[in-house]
């Protein structure tokens, strides 16, 4: 005799989501049960995010508890992806029904500046570019806050002399770690050991992000930069959901293969209602040693700054500058393993000069609301 299907529901209470290790039961992630007369059992999963990297777990993990009951012949799975309702309820549920604590940035009066730095794919030095703006602007007399949403690659604490420090918790607030001026604040400052990895997905990243944002005593900000992972993923997502008035800068190299995937992470702002403030072209040249700055040897090609800022422009419809071209330095790398950032140690360098050019013009426009995006929609939509 086949089992029931609230049997069968019992025994899935034994099934733990692998990320969040709770039953599947309980987190709602079970949307329907069905037990035919033949006694195959048909389960149908929602994953908290599309692309889960557990789904294969989960499957394994439901067959094996469906197929230990008596009368069951066979088990289907079929896997869905939850609302963002249902994700909403999920992260209320995980809060233990706690209301979320407000973020700052996200209220319609903050005149804080917010940019997330974006890349198509890693290796083109997003978060140098990140770390020195931050240190450029702080130089020229901001209140700058660096916020490291790269959970899994999280560099800037080490970029800026900091891996090995801790923030300092005053009852349930956190304290940012200053460095070179500059208030920082990482996954990376907050786990047990150094060497820890960090693998999280769907609403445990959002929660460390909204973590991170509103637990975290940052002050009167004038400007907050976002480092965050390369690509289109749900940390990008959560950004665009959290923080609507952010701006997006796009970081490319100048060779085509960067530059296209470099275009994804701008389109990525339109498809959360972010505005791109503009591109940075980071390697663009090799000064040469010989004949001087005026001689430009273009190890990885040219012009990938210029395609992004000119694609982008015809496909959100505004125009979107190119802010500048970073010459490849040595120097540039070097402080960034030395934990001193290269627009405070060489300020006059050629790459530092086009750094703090770019940190002048973002941080030079006056605080504001006026062409803000405030996050409010017309009564009855």
């Amino acid at each position: 005799m086949a089992p029931t299907a609230d049997q069968v529901t019992t025994a899935l209470g034994g099934v733990l989501d692998p990320e969040i290790k709770k039953p599947i039961t309980d987190l709602g992630m079970v949307e329907s049960v069905v037990v035919r007369d033949d006694g195959v059992v048909a389960v149908r999963i929602l994953l908290t995010v599309a692309g889960c990297p557990m789904k294969d777990t989960l499957r394994r993990d439901t067959t094996a508890a469906v197929s230990k009951l008596d009368g069951v012949t066979g088990v289907e799975i079929d896997l869905g992806v939850m609302s963002a309702e249902q994700r909403a309820a999920l992260q209320t549920q995980l809060r233990g029904g706690v209301a979320e604590k407000e973020i700052p940035f996200s209220r319609p009066d903050s005149l804080t500046k917010v940019f997330a730095i974006a890349s198509g794919k890693g290796g083109v030095g997003k978060s140098s570019v990140t770390v020195n703006l931050a240190a450029a602007m702080a130089r020229q007399g901001l209140q700058v806050g660096v916020l490291d949403a790269d959970i899994y690659g999280h560099s800037v604490p080490a970029m800026f002399g900091v891996a090995d420090e801790r923030p300092t918790a005053v009852d349930d607030m956190i304290m940012p770690v200053p460095a070179h001026g500059v208030k920082v604040i990482s996954i990376g400052m907050l786990k047990p050991k150094r060497d820890q990895v960090v693998a999280w997905r769907g609403p445990i990243l959002d929660r460390a992000l909204v973590q991170m944002l509103a637990d975290v005593y940052w002050g009167d900000l004038d400007v907050l930069l976002l480092d965050l992972p390369p690509g289109t993923g749900d940390i990008a997502i959560s950004v665009g959901q959290r923080l609507t008035s952010a701006e997006v800068i796009v970081v490319t190299t100048p060779q085509e293969a960067a530059a296209e995937v470099a275009e994804r992470a701008g389109t990525m702002a339109q498809m959360v209602h972010q505005r791109v403030a503009g591109v940075v072209e980071n390697m663009s040249f090799l000064p040469c040693p010989h004949c001087g700055p005026e001689h430009r040897i273009e190890i990885f090609g040219t012009g990938g700054g210029t395609r992004v800022a000119e694609t982008l422009s015809a496909r959100l419809g505004y125009k979107i500058p190119l802010l500048g071209e970073i010459p490849l330095d040595e120097r540039l790398r070097s402080g960034g393993d030395l934990g001193k950032p290269l627009a405070i140690t060489d300020p006059e360098t050629p790459a530092a000069q086009v750094l703090t050019q770019i940190a002048a013009t973002l941080g030079g426009r006056p605080r504001g609301l006026a062409g803000r995006q405030l996050g409010l929609s017309p009564a009855g939509r």
